[in-house]
């Protein structure tokens, strides 16, 4: 039987991948807080753990009409970011997929009456919010990335993450769930945007979204997940990345808004760019995820 043993929401923001000596130019001669954090997360939380998959919730790889999963046995080649390509330019990747995973999810959905496809055409793209990680967390695991659909709602989101726990705990895995994406994640203007650049949260976008966002990661920290997801609604008025889906299906497999699992910061709460990032690890309470 399988099981969850770890899950995070943790930022892939381009600047991690910068040169170090651009990432302190960008950050008043400091190194960003982010980077160090990834590093942390990969030697005090997974290697402990001795997972086998990662399970990578990517904000950026949107669908329309259905979550999909990618049903690689592996996926090999190099990334350029058509977004920042300046940045992120001929990345290599070398991923080991899990198609047993994705297939045994994406077989359960008519039952749920819903959509989910298990795709393994080499040619589908891939997207930074797995790419960027590998260099930090990547080890001997296999790597499954979900889609986020762009017109689910909440309660989509939550169930697909329900109907993952139950595909993992049917197979013989030992998961960590990574849920690749931001808070709030509105920008600043081109003509204002190169004086934030610096991850000061002073930078966010608004007053609002930052209050919005750091109510959030005290209620991670709380294990008050009920308290995340009853205020979706709310909270979608500051843009969180990719609808929030990286989180709540993350936290749907967790148990939902019974989930009491209490939140550890491995970076600072920061600004990139005008957006609310953070790293933020799940460990499994001692009874359970919704002990």
């Amino acid at each position: 039987m399988g099981e969850i043993v770890g899950a995070a929401v943790v930022s892939h923001v381009p600047p991690i991948v910068l040169p170090p000596e651009v990432r302190l130019e960008l950050n008043d001669g400091e190194e960003i807080d982010l980077v160090p954090g990834l590093h942390r997360l990969r030697t005090e939380c997974l290697d402990p753990l001795g997972a086998d998959t990662f399970v990578v919730f990517d904000t950026h790889w949107f669908t329309l009409i259905e979550l999909v999963v990618a049903a690689h046995e592996r996926r090999t080649g190099h990334y350029t970011s058509e977004e920042l390509p300046r940045g992120m330019s001929a990345m290599p990747y070398d991923i080991p997929g899990d198609p047993e995973l994705a297939h045994a999810l994406a077989d359960a959905a008519p039952d749920h009456g819903t959509w989910i496809s298990a795709i393994d055409d080499p040619y589908l793209p891939i997207h930074y919010p797995t790419v960027n990680l590998l260099g930090f967390l990547q080890g001997d695991e296999r790597w499954l990335t979900t889609s986020t659909c762009g017109t689910a709602g909440a309660e989509d989101f939550l169930l697909w993450g329900r109907m993952l726990a139950d595909a993992i705990a049917g197979l013989d895995r030992r998961v960590v769930l990574l849920g690749s994406g931001g808070m709030s994640h509105r920008f600043w203007p081109l003509r204002e945007f190169r004086d934030h650049e610096s991850s000061d949260p002073a930078n966010v976008v608004t007053p609002e979204a930052r209050a919005a966002d750091e109510a959030v990661v005290a209620a991670w920290e709380a294990g008050a997940h009920a308290t995340v997801v009853d205020g979706y609604d709310d909270y979608r008025r500051h843009a969180p990345e990719g609808l929030f889906g990286h989180y709540l299906m993350m936290v749907g497999a967790l148990g939902g808004r019974d989930c009491t699992a209490k939140g550890v910061r491995y970076s600072g709460y920061q600004s990139t760019a005008g957006t609310g990032q953070v790293h933020m690890w799940f460990g499994r309470p001692d009874g359970g995820w919704t002990a």
